[in-house]
C-alpha cells in the first residue's frame, strides 16, 4: 500500500504518514502534491487530459502531476509523476521548483509544489498512462485560460503564474 507522508502548514514533516486517499487526517495536517509544467520554446505548455472513469474532475485538462510518495523529496515526485504519466524525463531540464499553495478541506487538506521545465520535446516524445490520461498536447497559455473559462481546467487560479513568461 502506498504510503504519503503528513507535513504541517510550513511543509515540516511531521513524523507520521498516512495510506495514499485515505481522506481522515486531523485538523492542521496536510499531504504534498506537485504538479510539474513543461514548457517549450514555442511558448506551449504541455497538458494531459484525465481519464473519463476518474472519481474526481474526469475528463478535465491538468498538467502532470500526483502525490508526494513517504519518503520521496518534491522534486523526486514530480520527476517520477510526469515520466509516468507522460513519458517525459524532466529530471535534468533546466527550471525547477516555482511556487506552492495549499487548500483545506475536511480531512483532505493539501499542498501543492509547482514546478516549471524548459524542454523541447514533441508529441512523438509524449506516451501517455492511459488509465491516468486519455488525452495530452502542447496549449498556449491563452488556450489554458480558455479551458479554465469553460471551467475544464484544474486549479488554475491557483497556478496560473506559472504560464507566464
Amino acid at each position: 500500500m502506498e504510503r504519503w507522508d503528513i507535513y504541517d502548514i510550513n511543509k515540516n514533516k511531521t513524523g507520521r504518514t498516512m495510506a495514499r486517499n485515505d481522506w481522515t487526517m486531523a485538523e492542521g495536517d496536510y499531504y504534498l502534491s506537485v504538479l510539474g509544467a513543461v514548457h517549450r520554446s514555442d511558448g506551449t505548455f504541455l497538458i494531459t487530459r484525465r481519464a473519463m472513469d476518474k472519481a474526481w474532475a474526469p475528463g478535465w485538462w491538468e498538467l502532470p502531476g500526483g502525490g508526494v510518495k513517504a519518503g520521496e523529496s518534491s522534486f523526486e515526485a514530480v520527476c517520477r509523476e510526469v515520466l509516468e504519466e507522460t513519458g517525459v524525463d524532466v529530471s535534468k531540464a533546466d527550471g525547477g521548483y516555482c511556487f506552492c499553495y495549499h487548500r483545506e478541506n475536511k480531512g483532505q487538506n493539501y499542498i501543492v509544489d509547482i514546478y516549471r521545465f524548459e524542454m523541447d520535446i514533441t508529441e512523438k516524445d509524449i506516451k501517455l498512462q492511459t488509465d491516468e490520461d486519455i488525452d495530452g498536447r502542447f496549449a498556449t497559455a491563452d488556450e489554458i485560460k480558455a479551458l479554465a473559462d469553460q471551467g475544464i481546467f484544474l486549479h488554475y487560479n491557483s497556478i496560473k503564474k506559472v504560464f507566464e513568461d
